[in-house]
Formats: structure tokens, sequence, C-alpha cells
């Protein structure tokens, strides 16, 4: 599918080289390839690539596109036929692209709902206990424990506590569901969840328009919050702040969510617990330094079985183990310009770079954070290498760069020798406290000296999940190809193998290879 957006001033429908010469010609794609809905329209109305309808026909048959969703085409295309700015040919080629794909699959040979597997689906099947079951276990997965001090989580099951749910994401299954979703099956809110945890869960939204919090009620959450055991601050954003065609302007939590939370903190008669439901990241640097909220999950997005994941979690039924999928930036990131990809820092104009790979400022979280309910040792193995001798590559050419240290481009080698150059990195991990976990080995390489080559800060080469008891160990193997993972983009942005020490990391250990030709 080509999207709205456009690459070096090319829509991405009207783009020759990524749909014919990417997609089809280096990549071998033989279906067939469609437009977003009304993109082909924004090509001419919106881009104003184009000056007329049919040369906009043109231009996207041209570049190998074949089926527009939306009406632009079956507006314009015999117009343009009729101008002789397209072909029959063009069109033939399109329509033997779609339809040879809908042969394929069978959808020619009688009605599809009796051919195909899928074809009849009824809603309890949809609705099935094993697909709530998977429902659950993404949603377990995909939360973060991004803090935990003191050991606050996880609670106690207790039926003469009390706890207050205070927060606008708190009482709300559909947030839960992110964007773009079906009827859910049996959707729950994380307030009515814990009503079956504890004895008693009272619950107040806390703002009165929901996530924009444009007036937060405080002095009823203080009440709240100074009559119950534990506070559960549910939080974050909806579909009215981050959503198609909805962008944030900036990376702080709307409205006075951040005064709510740090007075319901204060009166608590504990620590509090806070739950970010959102899909971007946000600045919450004060509730990391703030004593008086002892633990944070961010939640994403999790879907109708959110509610009760977050549940099992806080009380202690699953050991949390997800990652943080993003880097999350402090609000002044805001100030780097949106249209400036360079992923690179650049000192000399203040640029502090792009993703967990180069970026070189302050963070509120890391890319991979996420803390668990045990603990977790790594260490590399005898059998893991200290030197990795590529002189089986010695027929490609090697180059120097800049800074004195010889490379090979990745372009010259080919891809059987770089098979044969893999080697092993063997890992073992053990669950060191009381608690069965799952969790993701991240293994990251990073050069062992920060050089001004445009290196990444480091880069993630592989990971891989464990099931691990209290007190269990396992050994992990990573089977690492040194074109894929040993390799980095230099500032021609050419592929290149360079020589040297590098680190393989994982958690806190390192690990020092060096690379010889």
């Amino acid at each position: 599918m080509c999207s709205y957006n456009s690459v070096n001033g090319v829509p991405s429908c009207a783009n020759q080289d990524f749909l014919n010469k990417t997609a089809r010609q280096q990549c071998g794609f033989n279906g067939y390839i469609a437009s977003d809905c009304d993109a082909v329209g924004n090509v001419f109305n919106d881009h104003k690539y184009t000056k007329t309808p049919e040369e906009t026909v043109a231009a996207v048959l041209n570049a190998g596109m074949d089926v527009n969703c939306g009406s632009f085409l079956s507006q314009y295309t015999n117009s343009a036929v009729m101008q002789n700015r397209v072909s029959v040919d063009q069109i033939d080629r399109a329509l033997h692209n779609l339809f040879s794909t809908r042969m394929r699959l069978g959808l020619f040979d009688r009605n599809p709902k009796d051919l195909l597997l899928y074809g009849r689906i009824p809603p309890n099947e949809v609705c099935s206990q094993e697909h709530q079951n998977l429902a659950l276990e993404a949603a377990r997965k995909g939360i973060v424990l991004l803090k935990n001090d003191h050991k606050l989580l996880p609670l106690s099951k207790n039926k003469s506590m009390s706890l207050a749910v205070i927060g606008p994401n708190g009482n709300n299954a559909n947030v839960l569901q992110g964007s773009y979703f079906g009827p859910a099956c049996n959707p729950v809110e994380i307030f009515k969840v814990m009503q079956s945890y504890v004895g008693y869960v009272s619950f107040l939204e806390g703002c009165v328009d929901g996530v924009n919090c444009t007036s937060a009620t405080i002095d009823e959450a203080l009440n709240f919050a100074q009559n119950s055991d534990q506070v559960v601050l549910v939080m974050g954003l909806s579909q009215s702040q981050e959503r198609e065609e909805v962008d944030r302007v900036h990376l702080e939590l709307p409205g006075e969510q951040e005064l709510l939370i740090t007075n319901v903190a204060k009166a608590s008669k504990k620590p509090v617990i806070l739950v970010l439901v959102c899909g971007g990241p946000v600045d919450i640097t004060f509730a990391k330094s703030d004593r008086n909220i002892g633990s944070i999950l961010w939640a994403g997005y999790p879907g109708e079985a959110g509610g009760l994941a977050l549940a099992e979690i806080i009380f202690g039924e699953h050991n949390p183990g997800g990652k943080l999928p993003m880097t999350w930036y402090p609000k002044d990131y805001i100030k780097v310009a949106m249209t400036d990809m360079n992923m690179r820092a650049d000192t000399s104009r203040e640029y502090p770079g792009r993703t967990y790979r180069f970026y070189e400022g302050p963070t509120v979280f890391n890319f991979g954070d996420g803390l668990s309910y045990s603990r977790y040792a790594y260490e590399f193995t005898s059998t893991t290498p200290t030197m990795v001798n590529l002189t089986q590559l010695s027929t490609v050419k090697t180059s120097m760069g800049f800074d004195s240290v010889n490379y090979m481009s990745v372009d010259d080698i080919e891809g059987e020798t770089c098979e044969k150059a893999k080697f092993s990195v063997t890992v073992g991990v053990q669950n060191s406290l009381e608690m069965d976990g799952t969790h993701p080995v991240l293994l990251f390489m990073k050069p062992t000296e920060r050089k001004d080559n445009g290196y990444p800060v480091k880069q993630l080469v592989g990971f891989q999940t464990v099931n691990l008891k209290a007190g269990e160990r396992e050994e992990v193997v990573f089977e690492l190809n040194p074109c894929h993972h040993l390799s980095t983009a230099n500032k021609d942005g050419l592929m290149v193998i360079e020589e040297g020490t590098k680190d393989l990391v994982v958690g806190n250990t390192e690990h020092i290879v060096n690379i010889g030709f």
C-alpha cells in the first residue's frame, strides 16, 4: 500500500522507485499495490504534484500502483486514456496484478464464503476462549513496569483493604482498545476488575472532560485518597490526543493531569501506583523523582483484556516482563524541528539526534527499559568468542576511514560469504528471586570508544524471550551474521564492517569482541 506521505518530494503513490524498483524488482513482490484511501487524490489536491487529474492518473499508474482506494481513478482514468496519458496496456497490467492475486487466493473458484477457511466466522468463534486467552497474553506481555520503589508492587489481595481508582482512564474500557478496533469480547474497565481483588473499590474520574483534563476535581480526589488504603491513578492519553490525523504538540500529560497526580500522591496514606494508558511517550520526569509515587506502569493501549492484565500485574498474579519499544524524550524535545530527518546528533547546531541508536541527550526512559518482580542476572559464557576473524572475507577490498580505521563495505561481500562468517553468542540468564517470570533478553552492540564517525551509540542485534521459574538458569544462543549485526551505516550511508573492538551488552553485562580482517 502506498500512503499519503512523500519522500524527497515525490508522493508515495507516484514514486516509481518505491513501487516498481524496490517492491517489485528488488523484493520480488508479485501482488497488487493499492493506495491508501484517497491517497491518489492527495497527489493532486494536497501535494500539488500534478497539474491535472488525468496527469495524476498517469503518474500513479506509471509508478506501479494498481488499485485505488477511493473514486479518483474511476472518475478520471477514461479521460486520461482519451488524452493519451495512459495506455490500455497499463490498465491491463493493473487488472492483471489484481485478479491474478485473487485467483491465487481461490476467490473465483466458487462463493468465497463457502470456499475459504475464514469465509464464515460466527461471533462465538471470534470470542472463543482461546482467542480471549490470546488477547490476555498479549496484554500481559506488553505492559511495562517502569518504577517500583521499595517493591510497592505487587499488592496483597486483601478483602479488608480499600482501594481508590482515580483518573479519566480508570473506568473506560474503550480507551484501552486504541485505534481501529472491532467489537471487543467482554471488555472490562480497570476499576471493575479491581473489585474482585480487594474488599472495597471506589472510582473518581478526577477530570471534568476526560484525558484533556482542562479542570481537575482535586479536592474530591484528595478526599478519596485520604479515605483509602491504596490509590491507583489511571492517567494518560486517548484517541482524542493521538490517532490518525491527530498529533500531539507537546510531550507532557494533558491539562491538569500532573497537578492531579502530584496532589493525590502527596495526600495518599501510602505511595501511589501510576498507570499510564497511552501509545506515545510522555514526559513524566516529575513522577520518576516523586517519592510519593511508588510504582509506574505503562500499559500502551492493551486491548480488550487490558483491564484484567493490569489487575493481575498489580496484584502479583502475573510477573511483568515488557520492555519499552521506544525512547521517552523530555518535553524540550519538541524544539527539534519536525522536518529535520537527520538521525545523527550534531553538536554544532545543538541537534540531539533521533532514536535510541543516535540520540545523545537526556531521556525520561530508554528503549528497552522495563522492570520485573524478579531479578535477572546475565553472564556471557566461555563459548562466546573474544575474537571474530573475518579473514575469510579477505578477498573483499578494505578501505580506510577518515579516522584511520579499516572497514569493508557490506555491498562488496557476497551473501554466502556472510553466512559462512556467522558466529554464536551464548548468554546465561538466571532468575534469582522467588517468582517465576517471562523475560526478554536484549543483546546490544556498541563501540568501545565513541568516535565522531556517525556510528550508533548502540544498536539492538538480537532478542529472545525465556520463561524462568524462581531460581532457574537458562542459556540463550544468538546467531550473529557479521554483515547484518556487526555492520553500521557510515556518514556516506554505506553499510560497513569496521575493524576493531565492539562491546556486546546485555543489561549491565558487557563482553568485548575484537573484529579483525
